[in-house]
């Protein structure tokens, strides 16, 4: 018991040391500051002490167990008791962790330290590595550098001494002096530039004077025209004998002096350019001469005859009234009548296709219109998506960008539909044909402003400066849609054609293929939950062509709708992306596909292939079919599932994602045959 005893009053004796040493603190005026005693103790007695604490701990433990499993009433007290001194030793033991905590923030607070002047000491060392290198450079620059008078490749040593003269050479002082040496012969070189440029200008004043002579002989030249043209109409007989075209060429002159204005602008300046620049472009006037005689009758003449009508017309009004639609009718005729004689263009291509375009004038309109017809060179394979492409109503649709033919452009005709009650002239089109804003300019006509025009006057200047690019516009709108057709049989039937200039563009395998090919119309491309965002851009309009595809691969299946411009290839074409496997992926819940709408709306001219690039579609077309395989096989397989990969990775990617949104490396290169992140 007196061992017991001893042991019971050991945590009372380091108590009420701890108190009388608070106590004594707070008598002094001074706080207790554990980190402050954390410096005057010995960690390893500490620990020696958390080691005892936790033995004397067992055993009160164990001797609360004894005598609670006697069971006897005088145990109680002594129960309580040892509880005490549990408490005591887990206050103890709070207190070595708190120590132990402290200890730790010290260590670690002089760990970070340290670690500062090591970074502040590399920092110190990075700047004079960084002057080092700096003056380095400069080193080097100064070595490496190079007058300009190193450029000039001077005469040598020995023929600048042989024809210098003394003054410059100076060869007592120069010849044991480089620096002089070099000055002199700067100096010789400057002198002889000088002689030069002198025979430059006389070599000049003796062009001017070959160049009058050349006037000379020009205006002589020009003299012997009207010589040339007796010739010519002696020469009649002979040209209808050899069949030669020069009388041809005069009668299509003689006709072209009855054409309204603005059609015989269009017919001199494509004549003009026909001979000029473009030998395929064949220019012709046809219709009815007489009637357009007919119409330039002198006035005498003209006011007989409206007596003479008079007449019949009080005869033919006793007989019969014509009813009020009857004369709107008569009136709509009236306003919408062209002139007897058109003008007709044919573009011809290099593949033997051509365009035919006839060109009307309406009188009472003062408009031009077009009607337009192709001519393949070979017949072309029945394809039902390529339905619209050579229909000649839609044909040369926007030429221009927003050039629809479909209103008049002249203002003045408003005020000329409200009186005979025409609505719009898009309900006569199909007769008369598109006023196109172009046509206009071809003929040179213009309407600057929204107000009526009392005369159209034709502006051969205007007509010049748009006849080349219109032609060139329009025969490569014959190339692209014939292109087009021929390309969308293929497609039809599932295959992509692919040109060998364009081969290197893709890999040598493509697994994906397309399945699905057909047209679609405007309202099921706005019913599309994916293309909302192209719809409010603007980049989709109802004059718009628009189709569906389908590119599968095992599971996977994506479908592509593609909003053809009329403008093709100019415009390419525009792609949205649906990617149905393993849910619904667009580009507004997957980054990678809104990567792979990128690398066929926007690297496009990457895929134009040969010029014109009419091969541009099914080269997208090709490009998304290799998208989908990098994105199939870069994929995370789930090897939670047995068996082998579905799409097993065919494909060489330098990385296989990049960035914090994943983005797989889409880009091709050629001739590595790798795929790479832009």
């Amino acid at each position: 018991m007196s061992s017991d005893s001893s042991k019971k009053r050991k945590p009372k004796v380091i108590r009420s040391e701890e108190g009388k040493r608070s106590r004594h603190d707070e008598q002094e005026g001074r706080y207790y500051n554990e980190e402050a005693e954390v410096d005057t103790r010995d960690p390893r007695k500490d620990y020696q002490l958390y080691k005892d604490t936790c033995q004397d701990l067992q055993r009160l433990m164990a001797e609360i167990h004894e005598l609670k499993s006697k069971g006897s009433k005088d145990g109680a007290l002594e129960i309580e008791e040892r509880k005490i001194q549990s408490c005591v030793h887990f206050m103890t033991l709070k207190k070595l962790n708190r120590l132990a905590h402290i200890r730790l923030k010290k260590a670690r607070d002089q760990t970070h330290e340290a670690k500062q002047k090591v970074d502040a000491y590399h920092l110190q060392l990075q700047n004079l590595l960084y002057e080092v290198m700096h003056l380095q450079k400069e080193i080097t620059k100064c070595l490496e550098f190079k007058s300009k008078h190193e450029e000039i490749e001077l005469v040598s040593v020995e023929e600048f001494y042989k024809e210098a003269p003394a003054e410059i050479s100076k060869a007592d002082i120069t010849t044991n002096d480089p620096h002089q040496q070099t000055l002199a012969r700067l100096d010789w070189e400057l002198e002889q530039r000088k002689r030069l440029a002198e025979k430059y200008k006389e070599s000049l004043a003796s062009k001017e004077k070959i160049l009058k002579e050349i006037e000379v002989k020009k205006e002589y030249l020009n003299s012997l025209q009207p010589q040339l043209n007796s010739i010519m109409q002696a020469s009649l007989p002979v040209q209808e004998y050899l069949s030669m075209p020069f009388d041809c060429m005069h009668k299509q002159y003689e006709i072209a002096r009855h054409l309204p204005a603005p059609l015989y602008v269009l017919f001199v300046q494509a004549s003009a350019y026909s001979q000029a620049c473009d030998k395929k472009l064949v220019v012709s006037i046809e219709g009815s001469v007489a009637e357009a005689r007919a119409l330039f009758k002198p006035t005498e003449d003209s006011q007989d005859d409206e007596s003479d009508s008079d007449a019949e017309e009080e005869q033919t009004t006793k007989r019969r009234r014509p009813t009020l639609g009857v004369q709107l009718d008569d009136k709509r005729k009236e306003m919408l009548k062209r002139h007897p004689l058109y003008v007709c263009l044919t573009i011809k291509c290099k593949d033997g296709s051509s365009l035919n375009l006839t060109f009307y004038f309406l009188t009472n309109l003062n408009i031009l219109t077009v009607k337009a017809k192709i001519s393949s060179a070979c017949e072309l394979q029945s394809a039902i998506s390529a339905g619209d492409l050579l229909n000649p109503d839609l044909i040369l649709s926007c030429l221009y960008p927003g050039d629809d033919g479909n209103k008049t452009p002249n203002p003045a005709n408003r005020y000329q539909f409200d009186k005979v009650g025409i609505i719009s002239l898009s309900d006569y089109i199909s007769e008369l044909g598109h006023p196109y804003l172009w046509v206009q300019a071809m003929g040179g006509i213009h309407f600057p402003t929204d107000l009526p025009q009392p005369s159209i006057i034709a502006d051969n200047a205007l007509s010049a400066s748009h006849m080349e690019k219109t032609i060139n516009l329009l025969r490569c709108r014959v190339q692209s849609r014939l292109s087009l057709h021929r390309q969308f049989a293929s497609l039809e039937h599932g295959s992509i054609p692919v040109s060998a200039e364009c081969q290197h563009l893709f890999p040598a395998k493509v697994v994906s293929h397309l399945t699905k090919w057909h047209t679609i119309t405007y309202d099921d491309y706005l019913a599309l939950p994916y293309t909302a965002d192209v719809v409010e851009c603007g980049l989709a309009q109802d004059m718009y062509q628009y189709y569906s595809l389908m590119i599968e691969r095992g599971t996977a299946k994506m479908e592509a709708v593609i909003v053809l411009n009329p403008g093709y290839c100019a415009i390419p074409p525009l792609f949205r992306l649906c990617l149905h496997w393993k849910g619904d992926r667009s580009s507004s819940n997957d980054e990678n596909i809104r990567a792979m709408e990128t690398e066929v709306n926007v690297f496009y001219k990457e895929l134009c292939g040969p010029s014109p690039g009419c091969q541009l579609l099914t080269n997208q077309l090709q490009r998304l079919c290799m998208l989908l395989d990098v994105y199939l096989e870069t994929e995370r397989h789930d090897n939670s599932v047995e068996g082998p990969h579905e799409f097993p990775p065919e494909k060489i990617c330098l990385r296989l994602v990049r960035g914090p949104n994943r983005i797989k490396p889409f880009k091709f290169n050629y001739p590595q045959g790798f795929f790479s992140h832009r």
